[in-house]
């Protein structure tokens, strides 16, 4: 079975975690209760309401066959980031602390990601960057053109001191991280520079274990 591979960017800064947990049943019943129904928050984890809403969008874009697949949850876990989109499961998970917000940025939200699922889908087995032409295609033609990276929530954060420090073996660029790679992850610009972009053992990270902290 083949192992899972991914390119890796170097950073300056620290990796950024958030904490707490949103409370995402709480606040979701919350909502209802305040009438709030439009795009939907039937269900704490499964939203039935926006996976129909994204299913349309594809449908329209000429995506069935995704389509029939996509799948949208509030997921607790996401602390930072406003949603996340698994192409192998092809699942959107969203955020709850979103419901804090309005609808339309749950739905600007809901695009964002399947922006994501719709560039892999149309670039078939062939590897593409997260945020790259593709995705920003697949951004115009969901109707949020010039669509930024990251979001700009106000969503709680805290500094997490790195416990391991990897390094590309080619151009020694470090990577700190606070939680150990669990899968093979290669240096992003080393595999640009050397392989047309695509992955290659030769930069794989290697763990430096001076670096671990007890």
């Amino acid at each position: 079975m083949r192992s899972l591979e991914q390119l890796e960017f170097a950073f300056d800064h620290h990796v950024v975690a958030g904490i707490g947990d949103p409370g995402s049943a709480v606040r979701i019943c919350a909502i209802k209760k305040a009438g709030v129904t439009d795009p939907g928050y039937n269900d704490a984890n499964h939203n039935v309401d926006l996976e129909l809403k994204a299913r349309e969008l594809l449908h329209t874009l000429g995506a069935g066959r995704l389509a029939c697949l996509v799948r949208v949850e509030w997921n607790s876990r996401l602390q930072t980031a406003a949603g996340h989109a698994d192409y192998r499961a092809k699942l959107i998970s969203l955020n709850p602390r979103l419901c804090d917000h309005h609808a339309p940025e749950i739905e600007r939200t809901l695009r964002h990601e399947l922006a994501h699922l719709l560039a892999q889908f149309r670039a078939g087995r062939r590897r593409i960057l997260p945020h790259g032409p593709e995705w920003r295609e697949a951004c115009r033609d969901l109707g949020i053109t010039n669509e930024r990276r990251c979001h700009e929530l106000p969503f709680p954060v805290r500094n997490l001191a790195p416990r391991y420090l990897y390094q590309c073996p080619h151009c020694r660029r470090n990577f700190p991280r606070v939680r150990q790679l669990r899968r093979a992850v290669a240096c992003y610009a080393c595999c640009r520079a050397h392989n047309h972009g695509r992955f290659t053992a030769r930069f794989r990270l290697q763990l430096l274990q001076s670096a671990i902290k007890s």
